[in-house]
């Protein structure tokens, strides 16, 4: 019958980082099935998991395998023939259990499998080195391990620039203009800042979602190849326990895209309100710039006319200064005729007393 399955779970599968023997790697995105294999025309037990096509883990069960269990819901052990160290994270204590219970009898199995084989045919072979190194310790927390992802969403917050308010104070008409001149230029830079931060905003939500529909179109591709699998495998006679693993497989890997898809979906229409959101402050900052082209017009007016009444004070300035040169100059003239008729009385006097 060659090689069958004679016990799975599922579980998130890591390898060691090669590079520095320390981190754990993710191999799969999600929770997929391990199986032990058992090939009764050489005795060899092995462990193997797939995502998708592709193996993750291909691992012969040795004598001098171990199987460490370094926290509640995950366990290692280390593979010397493909040079690496695997781990599993289990989503709950007793399937971890169970797991590291069937390892230790398959690998009990191994070893008297391996002794027999080596009586009858009398052969000598170096044993491996294989052992799983007792200093490793798993970097991931529970959540991790369970499946379990969280992820970060910006939070868009928007701050409103401070506007200056007119002052109420009564100022003569050129300091009266340049406050206004300055209120409208702070209201104007205030409106500037805020567009900028809206057109930033809008360009990211634009990005966002042409990123989002391009991940949708992905999941819809991998959901309908997931649907084409799931039929394939259905018309698939033999091994029905595989086949059945991965078709439970297949269809909770597509309830995850589904929900991803629902999930991106919210997003989309969230982005859709912030756009929308962000025309209503364009049409905002259209209406104050048309009122500031207003005021800026009205307040050219007011200038003109201010330098026309101060053009008219000037010109009475000199004409009451003429007036009063012209009075000045009369003053003299009749202090001059009044001193000669005093001069001229004076006379007569004499001349009457004299008389």
């Amino acid at each position: 019958m060659g090689e069958q399955p004679i016990f799975s779970t599922r579980a998130h599968v890591f390898q060691i980082d090669p590079n520095t023997k320390k981190n754990w790697v993710p191999t799969s995105k999600h929770a997929v099935t391990v199986s032990y294999f058992f090939d009764c025309t050489r005795n060899v037990y092995r462990i193997i998991s797939l995502d998708g096509s592709k193996a993750i883990i291909n691992s012969t069960i040795t004598p001098n395998m171990t199987f460490t269990k370094t926290s509640q819901k995950f366990g290692q052990w280390a593979d010397s023939r493909a040079n690496t160290v695997y781990g599993l994270g289990f989503s709950s204590e007793s399937n971890l259990a169970k797991f590291a219970e069937k390892f230790a009898e398959f690998k009990e199995a191994a070893r008297i499998a391996k002794e027999k084989s080596q009586e009858k045919m009398e052969l000598t072979s170096t044993p491996s080195q294989e052992s799983a190194p007792g200093d490793l310790q798993s970097p991931l927390t529970s959540e991790s391990i369970n499946g379990t992802e969280e992820g970060v969403t910006p939070d868009t917050t928007q701050h409103t620039e401070p506007r200056a308010e007119p002052s109420h104070n009564a100022l003569p008409f050129s300091h009266s203009s340049s406050n206004i001149n300055k209120h409208w230029e702070a209201e104007l830079e205030a409106l500037k800042g805020n567009n900028a931060k809206l057109t930033a905003a809008l360009l990211e939500s634009t990005a966002n979602v042409k990123q989002w529909k391009q991940q949708l179109g992905a999941y819809q591709e991998e959901a309908e190849r997931l649907h084409k699998r799931v039929t394939e495998l259905e018309c698939v006679s033999g091994q029905t326990t595989v086949i059945k693993s991965q078709k439970t497989e297949l269809n909770q890997t597509i309830e995850e895209l589904e929900s991803a898809l629902k999930a991106k979906e919210e997003e989309l229409e969230r982005l859709k309100a912030e756009v929308e959101s962000a025309n209503d402050f364009q049409s905002q900052k259209d209406s104050l710039t048309q009122k500031l082209q207003d005021m800026e017009s009205r307040n050219q007016t007011l200038e003109a006319q201010l330098s026309d009444l101060e053009q008219r004070l000037e010109s009475n300035q000199q004409e009451r200064e003429a007036f009063r040169n012209s009075l000045r100059s009369l003053l003299e003239l009749l202090d001059g005729k009044l001193f000669e008729l005093t001069e001229l009385r004076d006379t007569l006097g004499k001349l009457l007393e004299n008389s």
